[in-house]
């Protein structure tokens, strides 16, 4: 399994115009092989920033890969840039390889 995060610095302020890009989005990510979830995450506000991190996870990091080359990929992102959105910064890029999981089957049972 492999997570893929980007990390976001939104200037305060702009907090509703980020969730809002990212709610109205046309995403295509379901329609990948090896996809399993995106999470979008509102972290905790600083002095002159809103932290948000968007975090896919994936079967594997080849199949992250060939997300990162495929046509859904170019067109997810080809509003990058024409936001209104304040940043403070580019997007900062982590990936991880999962060297363990522990799930909760019942919980996933309840919430079904």
């Amino acid at each position: 399994m492999y997570i893929a995060m980007n990390r976001f610095r939104v200037a305060l302020g702009s907090e509703a115009a980020f969730e809002h890009h990212w709610l109205t989005r046309e995403s295509r990510l379901a329609e990948l092989p090896g996809f399993i979830a995106f999470h979008l995450l509102r972290g905790p506000e600083k002095p002159d920033h809103r932290l948000y991190s968007s975090h896919t996870v994936w079967e594997s990091y080849d199949a992250f890969e060939a997300w990162t080359k495929s046509e859904a990929f170019r067109a997810s992102h080809a509003r990058a840039g024409s936001s209104p959105v304040a940043y403070l910064g580019h997007p900062e890029f982590e990936g991880f390889e999962v060297v363990q999981e522990l799930t909760n089957d019942q919980h996933k049972e309840a919430a079904e």
